[in-house]
């Protein structure tokens, strides 16, 4: 059931009472988190917080951690499965759920008693209908069980023609539903942040502070990154922030308004859409960029030549694009932004490539971070891939970062993250030069070697993800099939060596960006069914997961029959 007035619906329900808080492992989901925290602290609310990486870790925190406890919340996690059906509650117990995935499970929209959904009802437009999915049916009483009936009084009611009406009926009804069922289950989106719905609770309870403004900034720009929404969603999403930063920066002119240097002070601005510039060279950054390398062709070496073309047209010199951002010289580091736009036109750049609307912090003279570098800072910590870590250190380390007092570990946080890229691109780079990238037919495949470097990386889902998309980009700009950008890609990375397994993920076309409906879910359930293989489909991210990799070429037959 959707609750309309989150305060009365749910923040009032859950005051005084001890709560389970169980989190999925993604910067929005840290983010939401968080908020509830402070918000938590404020009125002195007991709560446990568990992370939880897949569905069955969440029915085992569940178990684990439920005694004594009648409220649940859900961050980014429990929306696709049908919760009180998997975690079989005691009548008393509340779930609630905060979750940007969809589709949400029907049974968890349409339960009024148990499961409240903490999500924007208005996105819900192809919901079915209630009477479509559910039925009253006493169509199975059977009133032939009195003891003295003959067995012919049972065979005439057998051949009777209502009994026939009504199981024809049924039929015809519980096909209508798995039709209903499987259409409005076809494809995997995502709604509203989860950290925007807590900030929306907190400035409406007028509990808003500008630290967790800066919260859902972040997890609004993680969707992005992450190409969970399309670029019009996260516009409109930064828009309606963009309010709440004016509210909190806004400082008159007279003295008694001077701000300390050391408070948190967030700017609206177009953002260049290079990675983690800041903290790395104008060159480096472009290089590891997907919209500017793969315009640029950067692992070619014509592309080389061409983005030194255009650098010296801007007038940059290499010395200054190869040393760090912060040491160039302060008339090109504030004209950047300016001298990238004046010459894009001419080599084939648009605005939408160069630029985005977005949000950057700072606190003290030193410390300005854009959100882009906080997400990728966040996830590399969430995904680190230290064996001395366990996935709780790693989530326990990420929400240290999102405090701002704790600079020092944001910037191993930083280096982790360039790691990560530099590993994405040489990954991407050895695709290509070795033509890895193979078309199926309905879509394009590619597979990292067992043995690679850098191969534990890809082994974490968001990192795949990201890997995946600059593949497909980086693909499609250099390819002369003029198919390729109507071709999803299908990418397997190397999971457990011991146990043979495989993570593989599945992502749309780029020519149905706008839309970001992914329809992998489905197809690799259907695939792995239809051959037996071994498949784990864990994730809350249905179009991620494991598999056996001996599976693997039957499993890539089913797919391609199926999607053909």
């Amino acid at each position: 059931m959707f609750i309309k007035d989150l305060r009365k619906g749910f923040y009032d329900e859950i005051l005084h009472q001890r709560v389970l808080v169980l989190v999925a492992f993604d910067v929005d989901a840290l983010c939401a988190c968080k908020i509830l925290q402070y918000l938590f602290q404020c009125d002195q609310i007991l709560y446990t917080i568990v992370p939880v990486t897949g569905k069955e870790e969440l029915e085992k925190a569940y178990v684990e951690n439920s005694e004594g406890v009648k409220h649940v919340i859900f961050i980014n996690c429990g929306a696709s499965v049908d919760v009180v059906e998997t975690l079989q509650p005691e009548e008393s117990v509340r779930f609630y759920i905060c979750d940007s995935h969809r589709p949400v499970d029907v049974h968890n929209v349409f339960n009024a008693v148990q499961v409240k959904l903490l999500m924007k009802e208005e996105e819900f437009d192809e919901l079915p209908e209630y009477d479509s999915l559910f039925r009253d049916d006493d169509s199975d009483d059977d009133s032939g069980n009195d003891s003295d009936s003959s067995e012919r009084s049972g065979k005439r009611k057998r051949f009777d023609d209502e009994a026939i009406e009504k199981r024809r009926d049924k039929r015809i009804w519980n096909e209508n539903r798995q039709k209903i069922l499987f259409e409005y289950n076809q494809f995997s989106t995502y709604g509203t942040a989860a950290s925007l719905i807590m900030f929306e609770l907190a400035w409406k309870m007028s509990k808003d502070t500008n630290d967790l403004v800066w919260l859902a900034v972040v997890g609004v720009t993680d969707q992005y990154i992450h190409f969970k929404t399309p670029r019009d969603k996260y516009i409109d999403d930064a828009m309606a922030l963009e309010s709440h930063v004016a509210r909190h920066n806004h400082r008159g002119d007279d003295e008694d308004n001077i701000i300390s240097i050391n408070c948190l002070k967030i700017v609206f601005d177009e953002e260049l859409q290079l990675t983690l510039y800041r903290h790395w060279s104008l060159f480096d950054s472009i290089c590891h960029s997907v919209n500017l390398a793969c315009k640029f062709k950067v692992w070619t070496l014509k592309g080389q030549k061409r983005l030194h073309e255009f650098l010296a047209e801007m007038g940059m010199p290499l010395s200054q694009c190869k040393q760090k951002f912060s040491s160039m010289e302060s008339t090109l580091r504030h004209n950047i932004k300016q001298m990238i736009q004046d010459h894009m036109t001419k080599y084939g750049l648009t605005n939408q490539d160069v630029v985005i609307p977005s949000f950057s912090a700072q606190y003290g003279y030193k410390n300005k971070l854009c959100a882009s570098d906080y997400v990728l800072a966040c996830v590399a910590t969430l995904e680190n891939i230290d064996k001395n870590k366990s996935a709780t250190d790693n989530f326990l380390s990420a929400l240290d970062i999102l405090q701002r007092v704790n600079v020092a570990s944001l910037e191993k946080a930083v280096e982790l993250a360039k790691k990560q890229t530099q590993a994405i691109v040489t990954q991407v780079q050895t695709f290509l030069d070795m033509h890895q990238v193979i078309s199926a037919g309905p879509f394009l495949y590619a597979f990292i070697q067992e043995g690679t470097m850098d191969v534990k990386f890809f082994s974490k889902p968001q990192c795949l993800m990201r890997l995946a998309r600059f593949t497909l980009e980086a693909h499609c700009s250099v390819s002369r099939n003029k198919r390729a950008r109507s071709l999803p890609l299908v990418l397997g990375a190397p999971l457990d060596g011991e146990q043979g397994t495989t993570l593989v993920i599945g992502i749309p076309p780029l020519q149905l960006d706008d839309e970001r409906k992914n329809f992998f879910g489905k197809a690799f359930e259907q695939a792995a069914v239809s051959t037996n293989s071994r498949t784990l489909h864990d994730s809350f991210d249905s179009y991620i997961m494991e598999m056996k990799t001996e599976d693997r070429s039957k499993f890539f037959d089913a797919l391609i029959s199926l999607l053909n």
